[in-house]
């Protein structure tokens, strides 16, 4: 599936063996008064099951690995459960993964899914495997609000926050296809909060559906292996301090604020001297941890010379204010273009000079490999199906017609 044929009619049947009801809407409690369990972490589960139920906590474990582990949503499959206990759940609970309303492999592994998450708004969610790990790339909003200049999801305007429900449910989808049994046959080793939407701003449902990624009775990933990938909301990053463990992602792209304001416009709130010091603060509280700024090079525009020395002197002062080595990691990104946008990709050779001259400079550095762009599903690419409530999928679409931007995909 192309950037262009991403406004597919969701209203489509679903592919072969997903699931016939999205997940969607911000009503967490799912249909009528009852709990999408897909919604609930092990404490809240186990709630559920004492408080509504009447039942023994430890039975909301039995379910986490049915669902988890076995990929198993009918309550009547749950063999260990009592007939008993299978009609409460019936009763007050169910199971809704997202509707699978279109998948395509890319010729290199990666792998789309376009999802369902109510009657008028679709994500994208992509599996990456790679020598020995999995990642896969969850969206946390439908569309978003942040509007970084090069970004394929920004010119979809936003619609509203993922429940915790649809942001696990898109790890539920991809274990299913993948055959994932945590501790055992993994095929799932990573997840990003890097698809579609800005993850701090819809913190308390992200942190629950990560608090699930990493719970055995879950997906059983390892804190490190979870990533969240921020614009540079600072609060927030002190606030994911506080209450989580896992690794974080900064989309840095300009070593400088009046670059930084034209490509982040995020960064006019929080300028890069607020950010830095909330990833400072960040890594204090989580010793020996380090932070991935990631850095998309794209041509005449930020991936000159002076870019490079700024970006070194920056990731430098970062080290020494906390001083420990290699703090700081930075993850070039080569531009992926999509139809409309005005940016174009770095030349191969001057992303190695920008690598070359951070190295020399002693910051560790890593050029990320392009995967999925031939499906449209490499980083910056994504686009689900977006009711806009701002005006910028209409005005990105007037500029197109009117010729005031290039399509250079």
């Amino acid at each position: 599936m192309s950037s262009s044929d991403a406004r597919i009619d969701i209203t489509l049947a679903p592919d072969s063996g997903a699931s016939s009801v999205p997940a969607g809407s911000a009503d967490t409690k799912g249909s009528g008064s009852k709990r999408n369990i897909f919604d609930l972490d092990r404490v809240s589960l186990e709630d559920f099951f004492e408080q509504t139920l009447g039942e023994k906590r430890y039975r909301a474990h039995q379910v986490m690995k049915w669902i988890h582990h076995r990929h198993v949503t009918d309550f009547d499959g749950m063999t260990d459960l009592g007939k008993a206990l299978r009609a409460k759940l019936h009763e007050h609970a169910e199971v809704r993964a997202p509707m699978v309303l279109h998948d395509q492999p890319s010729a290199d592994g990666t792998h789309k899914w376009l999802l369902g998450m109510d009657p008028k708004n679709a994500i994208e969610t992509v599996y990456i495997p790679d020598k020995g790990r999995g990642t896969l790339c969850v969206s946390s909003q439908v569309g978003c609000a942040l509007n970084c200049q090069f970004c394929s999801t920004a010119t979809q305007g936003f619609n509203r926050n993922l429940s915790t429900a649809e942001i696990i449910g898109q790890v539920w989808v991809a274990a299913r296809h993948l055959g994932n049994v945590p501790h055992q046959q993994r095929k799932l080793t990573n997840v990003v909060m890097m698809g579609m939407g800005e993850p701090l701003a819809n913190f308390d449902n992200v942190v629950r559906a990560m608090s699930i990624m990493r719970d055995d009775l879950g997906y059983g990933l390892a804190n490190k292996r979870v990533t969240l990938s921020t614009a540079g909301m600072v609060p927030m990053i002190d606030k994911l301090g506080e209450v989580s463990d896992v690794s974080l992602a900064v989309s840095l792209h300009a070593p400088n604020d009046e670059l930084r304001t034209e490509l982040v416009p995020l960064n006019k709130k929080y300028p890069i001297a607020e950010l830095m010091a909330a990833c400072q603060r960040y890594v204090r509280r989580k010793p020996r941890s380090s932070i991935t700024f990631e850095y998309t090079l794209m041509k005449g525009v930020n991936d000159q010379p002076q870019h490079a020395r700024e970006l070194a002197r920056l990731m430098r002062q970062f080290e020494n204010a906390v001083q420990m080595k290699d703090a700081a990691k930075v993850n070039l990104i080569p531009f992926n273009p999509f139809p409309g946008t005005r940016f174009e990709r770095s030349p191969e050779a001057d992303i190695r000079t920008f690598q070359k001259l951070l190295q020399d400079a002693r910051v560790l550095t890593t050029v990320r490999r392009t995967r999925g762009d031939d499906i449209d599903a490499a980083c910056g690419q994504l686009k689900g199906q977006v009711m806009d409530r701002t005006r910028r999928q209409a005005e990105f679409r007037k500029s197109l017609e009117g010729g005031g931007v290039s399509d250079a995909a």
